[in-house]
Order: C-alpha cells, then structure tokens, then sequence
C-alpha cells in the first residue's frame, strides 16, 4: 500500500473528529450578561469606582470557581454602565442593559440613583439588586423586582442611636446636645428627620439642623454655627468631600465636641479620609456598612484590593455580596430568565453564606433583607476599628473626647 494510500485512509478517519470539534467549541455555555451600574463620574466617582471593583471582584472569583453551575459552567459577563452621579444618568443606563439583554442589575449607590434606575428596570422586570441605596423608599413601593441586601435608613438609625445611648451611658452621659449636620438632597434630609424624631425620646436635645449643598466648597458658615451652638455631639449624614471639608473646617478652628457621632457617613468610615487627613478623623465614630473582620473571606478581599494600591472602602464588600447574592439565586433558578431569578431572589434564606457581611440570617420581605444591619466604627491611631457590637469588636470606643 501506498504512502498515499496510508495519508488518506487516515485523513478519512480523522475527519469525523474534525467535524465534532466546532461542535464542542458551540457547546461552551453562553455567558450570563450582569449590569453593574456604579456613578464613576461626577461627585459621586469615589463611591462609583470602589463599587464597581467590588463587582469585578465578585465576577472573578465566580468564573474562576467554574462559573454558574446549573446552568453548565456559564460565566458572568459584566456590562458596565455610569450613571455620571445623576438619577437621570442611572436611567439611561437601565435602558442601555435593556437592550443589551441584562439578567439583572446590581448598583447605583446613591439612594436617588437607585430609586430611579429601579423604577426603569422595573419596566422591564429587570432584576435589580441595590448595593447601599439607604432610602426606605426604594423598598416601600411594591416593585417586586428590586431587593437590597444591606440596611436601610429605619433600621441603621435605630442601631446607632440605640448605640449611641449605650456610648453615653458607659461613659456616665456626658453628653445631652447635639447638632445635626446634613447634605440637602435625598438620604441627608431623610435621615435628618429621622434624627429629629428619635434623639429627643432617647434623652438629646438637638439644638439645630443645619443642611449644606452636595457639592459643597465652604463650610465656614457652618463651623461658625457650631461654634455658636456649643452642642456635646455633631452628628454629620453627608457624602466623602462635604464631611472631609466640614471635619477639617472644624479642626482648624479648634472646634471639638465631645463626639462627632457619624450615620452613614460618607468619609467617617473611609481608610483614604483616614490616611489624608488623619488628625481631622481621628476619634470620629461612624454607624455605617462594613464587612465582617471575622470571615476568612474579608481578609483576603481586602489584601487583594490593597495589593493594587487602593482603599479598603465599605463600597468593595457591599457590591461583593450583592454579586454573589445574584450568583446565588441564579443557581437556585436553574435557568437564565429574569422571572425565575426575582422569584430565586425573594425565596433567599439564611443558606446563602457566601456574603462577608456582618448579617444575620437572610429573608427578604417586600424586598428588603430583614438580616441587614450596620456596624459601628471609630478611628484610632490611624486605623477604623469595630467598637459595635461587642460580638466582634475588635476595640473600645473612646468617648468622651478631649483636648
């Protein structure tokens, strides 16, 4: 027989495998498309940028850990958008991820953002899962799309004023005054309500609300009415750039309460105001989100943020968990289709553990997670530690301040 002979015999027994492999290559399965939606321009970009890596990082560890497995290994595809710090901006990009074919959404940030960009999702009955979003409103009006993991403002104002009374009370009440600072838009003037309805059954007067613009350029003004005031506490509700101008208008004037008692705030909590300004945050207590020091987990998400040069921000854990909560549910569906994941979603229960929260057992009702709760901090010696609850703690609160 021929080498010619042999060549072709082999050739024909070859082609059958030739034939198969694009089959196999059009067997992979197709990549599940997430819509992160995070403000990376704008007043907002800080927040935008640290959630959006949270998302990334989320997204890597699922594909490395072979994807969605009930439906074959699929990978999740991230399809970014910015909403540019502007409900209108989250609006249009809601739009974009429609026609994009999104199975869900996760983000927004700010509770404007979020209660526009879910209410357009909504149309859609797009899934959408919110990442910090702290108005109640965003959970109050029956859109059976949307949930959020982390607290809202009812929930994390009752903890820290309920910790706060605790604070004061260890410390034989040396403070009974405070003055609320408050950014203008939507999550300052809600929580200053909120502020000025409980503080007074809990034992503190407030002296004066006093609300600033975001963004803002002088706090002067509103040092000077501290000054003027003299409260015991300032308790500021604003985002990164307004508490970092007002702490260190304060510091500069030599204006020191005996407490500065942050909810929610933008920069309290935030190890770059930490290391930039370290004597304006230094002794600054904040009631806010934060991951759980004690899950193996946190720490190697944080080693890997802070391997790349950046801040180890609450934002990175929130959207984390949230990716991985959407991960969940779609391996409970079973399938890619967007009724199935919202009915996957509302039926999340104390199993999904792959969160690094600092939660309780997980149940949405009316799309809010019941098992969401902050954490106190306070900065110390250049470090934010826990001081509440004293489950995890891993320092003391130091309070009453002085000098």
């Amino acid at each position: 027989m021929s080498s010619f002979s042999l060549s072709r015999r082999q050739a024909l027994l070859a082609a059958p495998a030739l034939l198969a492999a694009p089959a196999i290559v059009q067997a992979q399965p197709r990549a599940i498309k997430l819509g992160i939606i995070q403000p990376v321009t704008g007043a907002l970009a800080q927040d935008g940028e640290y959630g959006r890596l949270g998302a990334e990082l989320a997204i890597a560890d699922i594909n490395a850990g072979g994807g969605i497995k009930a439906l074959g290994g699929a990978p999740i595809e991230m399809v970014f958008g910015d909403a540019r710090s502007t409900p209108d901006g989250g609006v249009a990009e809601v739009e974009k991820m429609q026609a994009e074919g999104v199975l869900a959404i996760v983000g927004g940030f700010a509770s404007p953002i979020c209660l526009a960009a879910s209410q357009a999702a909504s149309r859609y009955d797009l899934p959408y899962i919110v990442d910090v979003g702290v108005s109640d409103q965003i959970v109050t009006r029956g859109l059976t799309n949307t949930f959020r993991f982390g607290p809202g403002f009812g929930t994390v104002t009752a903890t820290a004023l309920d910790n706060l009374v605790a604070i004061n009370d260890a410390a034989g009440k040396p403070s009974r005054t405070a003055v609320i600072v408050h950014e203008d838009g939507l999550f300052g003037s809600g929580m200053a309500r909120l502020l000025n309805a409980e503080l007074p059954k809990r034992g503190f007067q407030v002296l004066e609300t006093i609300s600033h613009p975001t963004p803002s350029r002088d706090m002067s003004n509103v040092a000077l009415r501290i000054r003027a005031l003299n409260p015991d506490l300032i308790i500021p509700s604003s985002y990164y750039a307004e508490f970092v101008l007002l702490s260190q208008t304060l510091q500069q004037r030599r204006i020191r309460p005996k407490g500065i008692y942050c909810i929610l705030n933008g920069a309290a909590s935030n190890f770059r105001f930490v290391r930039e300004f370290p004597e304006a945050a230094n002794l600054v207590m904040d009631c806010n989100h934060w991951a759980d020091p004690r899950k193996a987990k946190t720490a190697d998400l944080r080693r890997r943020v802070e391997a790349q040069g950046r801040f180890w921000l609450y934002n990175v854990p929130l959207n984390y968990s949230a990716v991985m909560l959407f991960a969940d549910a779609l391996e409970r569906a079973g399938r890619a289709d967007r009724a199935a994941l919202i009915q996957a979603l509302a039926a999340t229960g104390p199993a999904f553990d792959s969160h690094i929260m600092p939660y309780g057992p997980t149940q949405f009702v009316n799309g809010q997670n019941q098992g969401g709760v902050p954490v106190n901090t306070q900065v110390q010696n250049g470090d934010i530690k826990v001081i509440f609850p004293r489950a995890f703690a891993d320092a003391q609160p130091i309070y009453p301040v002085t000098g």
